[in-house]
């Protein structure tokens, strides 16, 4: 009996401590499980509120076209093509043959010039001829008339004889006259004849259809045995010195931010960029569209195609500052806000906004230099939500 009462003591006090261990254990697990089973504070991505450069640009589209386009036609109607010199695409020299016109029929009056003037140079010296025999004969007479007169004063004359000596001096002097005229006449005739032959070489210089200026033949229109015409289309149009310019449009509200020697990149319509400048600003809007008109030199002419598409960031403004990304910007009733990561904690900070260079914005006041701005900010965080701050990548590379 004693025995079996010392067996059933230890069977209980077994009992007791594997109940007891295993009432701590169960607590100890429920402790843990309630520990781990907690919620974490949701991660959000932060970048650094930095000092960096940051551009403003105005963006613009229009066309592309020549600074100055040069029409080069004929200056003399009715005459046919037969030679053409240049084509598109070829630079050429100020004064430079592009084509020339027929000048049979010039050429046939240029020899009746010449024949004119010769006929003028003739007459010329054989008017000075007549003045010479005139000149002579007048002296003859006057001697003539002097010796009947002292002859006369002696008796020795008769008065027809002196009659008949006067009226020989007063036609020798009328003859010499009439030679001096006829000597002016041809000056005349060959001075009307140097000025129509002036006027003829004018007009054959004229089948020479030269270029005023140095460029680029843009297009051409002249054919071969075409009758050449002033009016319509000219036979070329060339871009003076080869500069082309983008024409754009620009919203009139932008228009004051624009000026003269701006910087730009200009986009052509297969992506090639060319460094440009803006040249000029036009003074006036469209009434009808709202737009204005700006002008952008380009830099190099190689590869652009006058009157293709084209788009250009204009560079108005370019500063050091505090700047965040765009996509941390909210927009609500009382403004523009971001939320700041802090000790765990996002606060809601209202911002002043400056320029805007791609995805970067200048902040002017509401944040510091290293304040940690959550990147995308969305309706799912609040003013003093708890978070854990992940730095972005950009900023962790940096």
């Amino acid at each position: 009996m004693k025995r079996l009462a010392i067996v059933f003591a230890a069977v209980i006090t077994l009992t007791g401590a594997a109940g007891f261990a295993g009432w701590k254990y169960t607590r100890t697990h429920q402790a843990n499980a309630a520990v781990n089973t907690e919620p974490l504070a949701p991660a959000v991505t932060v970048a650094s509120a930095r000092a960096s450069e940051i551009v403003e640009t105005v963006s613009v589209t229009g066309t592309l076209a020549p600074r100055s386009e040069i029409l080069a036609g004929p200056e003399i109607e009715g005459l046919r093509i037969v030679e053409i010199l240049v084509d598109e695409g070829d630079r050429v020299g100020k004064g430079e043959i592009l084509v020339r016109l027929s000048r049979d029929a010039l050429d046939a009056q240029l020899a009746q010039s010449d024949a004119g003037l010769a006929r003028a140079d003739a007459s010329i010296a054989q008017a000075r001829s007549q003045i010479a025999q005139a000149e002579a004969n007048a002296k003859l007479a006057g001697s003539d008339l002097d010796r009947t007169q002292a002859l006369s004063r002696s008796g020795n004359t008769t008065q027809a004889i002196l009659d008949q000596r006067q009226s020989a001096q007063r036609a020798a002097a009328a003859q010499l006259q009439a030679a001096r005229d006829g000597l002016r006449a041809a000056e005349a005739d060959k001075k009307s004849a140097e000025a129509q032959r002036r006027e003829l070489m004018v007009r054959i210089s004229r089948t020479e259809v030269r270029t005023p200026a140095a460029g680029v033949v843009a297009r051409k229109n002249a054919k071969l045995g075409a009758v050449a015409s002033a009016v319509g289309d000219p036979l070329f149009r060339i871009i003076e010195d080869g500069q082309i310019e983008l024409e754009a449009e620009i919203p009139e509200a932008r228009v004051g931010a624009i000026a003269a020697g701006q910087k730009t990149i200009v986009t052509l319509a297969d992506g090639a960029k060319i460094d440009g400048k803006v040249r000029l600003v036009s003074p006036e809007v469209d009434r009808a569209t709202r737009l204005g008109r700006v002008r952008i030199v380009l830099s190099r002419s190689e590869g652009v195609r006058v009157g293709s598409f084209a788009r250009a960031n204009i560079e108005v403004r370019r500063e050091t500052a505090v700047t965040a990304p765009v996509s941390a910007i909210t927009y609500g009733a009382n403004g523009a806000s971001v939320l700041v990561a802090h000790n765990g904690l996002v606060r809601e900070r209202a911002v002043t906004l400056g320029l805007v260079d791609g995805a970067r914005a200048e902040i002017r006041s509401g944040v510091r230099e290293g304040d940690a701005i959550v990147v995308r900010a969305g309706a799912f965080l609040r003013d003093g939500d708890s978070v854990r701050p992940v730095q972005a990548v950009a900023e962790n590379a940096r």
